[in-house]
């Protein structure tokens, strides 16, 4: 995914700067892949939330009941949830970035921006 994002982003670059690029049609097709990014941004924010909880509830359960069979199990999780968090924190700034994308195509077909109106 953060492949395909960069290309996108790099994408949407390329046909701005291109004078007769459609910008109507790019509109629409921006707006349906800011829908889509921004439904797999929420999927991941689920994710990470449950690792989260996960590794909490593991590292309450050892300081508890002092079992220490759980310490493997909260090194995994904490393993685990540092990438979900990198990822979800480039999927985050990625979707916002769009939006700007988005306020920019939306000023160029229309002349002005949407807070304008």
């Amino acid at each position: 995914m953060t492949k395909y994002l960069t290309q996108y982003k790099e994408y949407i670059i390329r046909c701005l700067e291109d004078e007769n690029y459609d910008l109507r049609q790019l509109l629409d097709y921006h707006r349906d892949k800011i829908s889509f990014f921004s439904h797999e941004r929420l999927i991941h924010l689920l994710v990470m939330i449950l690792f989260a909880v996960c590794t909490v509830i593991t590292i309450l359960a050892i300081v508890i009941w002092q079992t220490l069979s759980l310490i493997p199990l909260a090194i995994l999780l904490l393993v685990l949830l540092v990438p979900y968090i990198k990822h979800y924190y480039f999927l985050e700034n990625s979707v916002q970035q769009l939006y700007k994308y988005y306020d920019v195509i939306y000023k160029k077909v229309y002349g002005i921006n949407q807070e304008d109106k």
